[in-house]
């Protein structure tokens, strides 16, 4: 059975299996056990994701991005990121990127290890009566304002939102997020599909940026600080619609390998 050889990418700590598919065969055959058993941290290779470049009619690229429970997602912003780098070193495409992704096209500028992930425009903002911020930015996103953040046990908190009734069903990835300067956020993130506090989510930190600029007043660019490392996003803005997002960090490439298929783990 022949190896499937893959590449290990991190962009501040949210770590994805990158496979380059250029015959769309791979995906065909992968299952959901399968992805969850490579995404395993004790089991398999470890990592948040999987990713799959493929090729795309008019486009550098496809990426194709399934959570570590083994299924599609909607968008991932820093497996966006890796995306482009990871294609750019394939000899894909150059410092210049443009690409599709399950929310629709994306461009990305590369300049070394930092990579610009243009995003999608947001016009809905959901403000709840308690002050969280709900929002899609590829993703949907809640924000939770938190003034301890470094003491919040996010994983028991988040699992609790998102298992609540209001998102039981299709899941929703939580950000508590905390004002620390001028411009400045920390954040903590916990995903769905992940089912865990993960180091960075880049969607999340856009969502973040723009409940901030929403409820705070903050202005672009937007500096996030999450466990993993350090984001920046700038946007335009004009009320409450959100245009020219750019999420912006560092994304290096670990290792590579090869793992068997087992196509039919069960």
């Amino acid at each position: 059975m022949l190896k499937i050889k893959f590449f290990k990418y991190e962009g501040t700590g949210n770590d994805f299996i990158m496979i380059h598919d250029p015959e769309k065969d791979i995906e065909k055959k992968l299952t959901e056990k399968t992805i969850a058993y490579w995404c395993h941290r004790r089991f398999g290779i470890g990592a948040d994701g999987l990713i799959l470049i493929q090729p795309e009619s008019g486009f550098d690229f496809r990426m194709v991005y399934f959570n570590a429970d083994g299924r599609q997602s909607s968008m991932c912003g820093n497996g966006g990121r890796c995306a482009a780098y990871f294609a750019q070193k394939l000899g894909i495409c150059g410092d210049h990127v443009r690409f599709v992704a399950i929310d629709g096209p994306h461009a990305a500028e590369i300049e070394a290890e930092q990579v610009h992930l243009g995003m999608i425009d947001v016009h809905e903002i959901q403000i709840q009566p308690q002050g969280h911020i709900e929002l899609n930015t590829g993703s949907p996103h809640l924000i939770v304002w938190s003034d301890q953040l470094d003491q919040l046990d996010v994983e028991s908190e988040g699992r609790t939102i998102r298992y609540s009734a209001p998102y039981q069903k299709e899941g929703i990835n939580v950000n508590f997020s905390e004002a620390c300067g001028a411009n400045e956020l920390k954040i903590r993130t916990y995903e769905r599909g992940v089912e865990a506090e993960t180091l960075s989510c880049g969607t999340g930190v856009t969502a973040a940026a723009i409940a901030a600029a929403v409820s705070k007043g903050y202005t672009s660019p937007v500096n996030i600080k999450t466990p993993g490392g350090e984001l920046q996003i700038s946007f335009e803005r004009q009320g409450n619609s959100f245009t020219s997002i750019v999420l912006k960090g560092p994304v290096k490439e670990v290792y590579s390998g090869e793992i068997m298929p087992d196509w039919q783990r069960s």
